[in-house]
C-alpha cells in the first residue's frame, strides 16, 4: 500500500500565510459593545415632536448595558430623543432612536441607545 501525504508548506519568514490572516472587519457579535439578554421589561419613552409632548408605554424584547430593542405601538422617527423610564426599577435615562425596523402586530420595533448608562439601568447582570 502507497502513502501519500500532502507536504506542509515552508513558512517564510515575515510573511502571513492568508489561511491564518483575520478579516479586518469584525462580524456579528464581535461588533457589539456588550452582552445582550432576552428580556421583557416594560417602559416609558417621553418626547416632544413639532412641539407636542409625546408618551408611550412599551416592552423590550432585547437588553443590553447601552441599549435596547422595544416595542412601541407608536412609530418614531430615528434620531429622536427621548426620555427612557425602566418601570420596574423606576431609573430614567436619556436615550435616542437609532434604528426603526418593520411593523408588526403590537407595535413598531425600536432600536434605543441609551445616552449615559448606569450599568445597571436593566437591573441585570449585562
Amino acid at each position: 500500500m502507497v502513502e501519500f501525504r500532502a507536504k506542509r508548506a515552508q513558512a517564510i519568514p515575515g510573511k502571513v500565510s492568508t489561511a491564518t490572516k483575520k478579516s479586518p472587519l469584525p462580524s456579528g457579535r464581535e461588533k457589539r459593545r456588550g452582552e445582550r439578554l432576552n428580556s421583557c421589561v416594560p417602559i416609558v419613552m417621553e418626547w416632544n415632536s413639532d412641539g407636542v409632548s409625546r408618551r408611550g408605554e412599551a416592552q423590550t424584547r432585547v437588553v443590553g448595558p447601552y441599549g435596547c430593542l422595544a416595542v412601541l405601538t407608536q412609530n418614531i422617527q430615528v434620531k429622536q430623543r427621548i426620555q427612557l423610564t425602566n418601570l420596574v426599577s423606576h431609573q430614567s435615562n436619556q436615550a435616542v432612536i437609532v434604528w426603526c425596523g418593520k411593523q408588526r402586530a403590537d407595535g413598531w420595533e425600536l432600536g434605543i441607545e441609551l445616552i449615559n448608562p448606569a450599568m445597571g439601568f436593566w437591573g441585570v447582570d449585562l
